[in-house]
């Protein structure tokens, strides 16, 4: 037999097994074409898509920033400062001395003698009269019912249907909680300044040194004043989160959030038990009034930071552990 016979046709029909031919489609399964057809399709749901983290972020921040609830909040937290103007200019007639700028000569929350000399004074006076319980308690209640909520809800098992990941989505919750106290913080101010501004005068401001400074520098001193006072509250928020975690009932976690606060701040106010008060969340909330010292006095404000950022460590690992374990019913 001749050889070509024996090799058979050269055409497509009669190539051997082993050397298909190179058409698109007698190509090897292990070498799929270079056309569209081919190539892995992109999911745009892919965790690992950074786009998908931003997406996830921006959607927590804008759900918690839309509630009612959060409506409500900021009303009330904005009503403070309306008050305590109002108040002071009523028993103060609008006088500008200094001695007297709260009920019975002096009373009240820290900087409220000043405000009627200085309007600016308004806002330190209101951050001091809302941080220890009306900031913390609307960061508990937004903390405390970040994840024990959407388990009453029913919406938790949904939201982890998508590819985000558990820790993705526990980060995304308290990336919402911290914006809620920035926010929190900032409504209190602006509505103190704007209050101050129209009840009082304002001008060159005296800072608790006992130095002058101006009205320009005052204002970014009460910026920074409100940044601290958001800052603060980092550890709390950290702990309601932690305490979302352990509960599937958001009313249950709005409670207990809001009376670790009270019992933690009843411990803080014992004589008897200071040897642990320096490790207590709110020990060093009132050290912002050091911002408003020429110059500023930090040593205070950092052991402040430095408390937060621990119950923040602390109590976002405890969160994270548990969340991670949890098994979802809901």
């Amino acid at each position: 037999m001749s050889q070509a016979e024996t090799a058979g046709p050269t055409g497509t029909t009669g190539q051997s097994p082993r050397n298909p031919p190179t058409g698109t489609t007698g190509q090897s399964p292990r070498n799929p074409p270079t056309g569209t057809t081919g190539q892995r399709p992109h999911n745009p749901g892919n965790p690992r898509n950074p786009l998908w983290t931003l997406g996830i972020l921006r959607s927590e921040i804008t759900t918690t920033l839309r509630r009612h609830r959060t409506y409500a909040l900021l009303a009330v937290l904005a009503a403070v400062p309306v008050l305590i103007g109002i108040a002071v200019r009523i028993e103060t007639g609008g006088g500008g001395s200094g001695s007297g700028g709260g009920p019975a000569g002096g009373g009240g929350p820290a900087f409220l003698t000043q405000v009627t000399n200085n309007g600016l004074f308004l806002v330190f006076a209101a951050l001091a009269a809302t941080l220890p319980v009306f900031l913390p308690m609307a960061v508990g209640v937004v903390a405390g019912d970040a994840i024990a909520g959407e388990a009453s809800g029913g919406t938790l098992r949904y939201l982890l249907v998508a590819p985000a990941g558990r820790t993705r989505l526990l980060l995304a919750k308290y990336a919402s909680v911290l914006t809620f106290c920035l926010v929190a913080t900032f409504v209190v101010a602006a509505s103190a300044l704007a209050v101050g501004a129209l009840l009082f005068p304002v001008g060159e401001v005296t800072t608790i040194s006992g130095t002058r400074i101006s009205f320009g520098e005052g204002l970014v001193r009460a910026a920074l004043t409100a940044a601290v006072v958001a800052a603060s509250l980092v550890g709390f928020a950290a702990l309601g989160l932690f305490v979302s975690t352990l509960t599937d009932s958001g009313i249950g976690a709005m409670a207990a959030t809001v009376g670790l606060l009270i019992t933690v701040q009843i411990l803080d106010s014992i004589p008897q038990l200071s040897g642990i008060h320096p490790y207590l969340f709110p020990h060093y909330w009132m050290s912002f009034a050091d911002v408003l010292r020429e110059p500023v006095h930090w040593e205070e404000l950092s052991k402040n930071f430095q408390l937060q950022g621990l119950y923040a460590a602390v109590f976002g690992s405890a969160a994270w552990a548990r969340f991670t374990a949890k098994d979802i019913t809901a």
